[in-house]
């Protein structure tokens, strides 16, 4: 696929600067697989959306607050973000001002955590050391002095309002440096609701990384190096998808990263997997488990944008975008939403 199919305008303004009061007050565009025709609905209109029965797959991965900020010795702001975990207490980290921050060697943020320099990758980022202040966990630490790491098209600093609103209310496994943002959308009532109708929930894991941010940079998609992601589909989400596919019930993917968790474990033997992915999914991917999908607006020339051309359509999804785009919705990570129906 070439890179430039993956191309379209998007006016500044209608990048998503902040949530919507309310969560599930988004809109909700509305297509279906193949087809040229689009609805206008809202997030809340879901459950009678989806057809009867539907197995709903969440992920629920939690963002850790990984922008660790302070000011250096001799004056300056440092930053490191956390991208990986490495080991116990280990972390591979991009700094600003890189340099600098592996010339000073060490960092405190306040009295709550310290990060020591311990090698310089190739790529630029480096690999730091965290150590807790006394009587405190890693994570404790981290949740004390980070900052929520929102994406760089969200043009302000984050807020105390971002520690809940970056995060799905489903999230429970630490691990992830950017929200699953399909998720999102959801609050307890509206689970309940789903429940209610006569649908089903499950959960996969995928720790979103910093590569679902990066452009990409190559003319032939296939020549991207696609990140690294660490996911896990339990036994029983793996059943539960196998029964419904078997019954002839929808499966509907909340988000493209559990798009990429059920895809990975279907290619692995459609059993319960864990580990990690590569999956880069562009059009002509034969989708075995997901035959629906919820999920954001994405960034022009992105994997993300080259997977729901993959199950929409490529015409699909430049006809939806071109449609949101007139209408005025909200792009991105604190935007709207766009349900893909079998």
């Amino acid at each position: 696929m070439r890179t430039d199919r993956l191309d379209f305008d998007l006016p500044r303004e209608l990048i998503a600067q902040r949530p919507l009061a309310e969560r599930s007050a988004s809109r909700l565009l509305v297509v279906r697989r193949g087809r040229a025709e689009v609805e206008h609905r809202a997030v809340v209109d879901l459950p009678a959306l989806l057809p009867p029965r539907s197995l709903v797959v969440l992920n629920d991965t939690r963002v850790v607050p990984a922008r660790l900020v302070t000011t250096r010795r001799g004056g300056g702001r440092a930053e490191l973000l956390l991208v990986e975990a490495l080991a116990e207490h280990r972390w591979r980290a991009f700094g600003r001002p890189a340099k600098r921050i592996e010339k000073l060697g060490e960092l405190h943020f306040g009295d709550v955590l310290s990060a020591k320099v311990i090698a310089r990758e190739p790529d630029g980022a480096l690999v730091v050391e965290l150590v807790p202040s006394a009587g405190l966990s890693l994570d404790d630490a981290i949740d004390r002095v980070g900052r929520m790491p929102l994406p760089p098209y969200i043009e302000r600093d984050d807020d105390e309002d971002d520690r809940s609103r970056y995060q799905t209310v489903f999230a429970r496994v630490r691990g992830a440096i950017a929200a699953p943002t399909a998720g999102l959308h959801f609050t307890h009532a509206s689970l309940d609701r789903l429940r209610e109708v006569g649908h089903t929930i499950a959960h996969v894991t995928l720790h979103v990384g910093a590569g679902t941010f990066a452009p990409v940079r190559v003319d032939d998609l296939a020549r991207h190096p696609m990140h690294v992601e660490r996911f896990s589909v339990p036994p029983e989400t793996s059943s539960a998808v196998r029964r419904a596919r078997d019954e002839g019930r929808t499966v509907l993917a909340v988000g493209t990263t559990v798009v990429r968790a059920l895809e990975t474990a279907a290619e692995r033997g459609d059993a319960p997997a864990a580990g990690e992915t590569r999956l880069l999914i562009t059009p002509g991917f034969a989708f075995r488990s997901v035959s629906a999908l919820l999920t954001n607006f994405h960034l022009p020339r992105s994997t993300l944008l080259a997977l729901v051309m993959a199950f929409a359509g490529e015409d699909v999804t430049r006809s939806a975008y071109a449609e949101a785009v007139r209408e005025r919705y909200r792009f991105f990570s604190y935007g709207d939403a766009m349900l893909v129906l079998p």
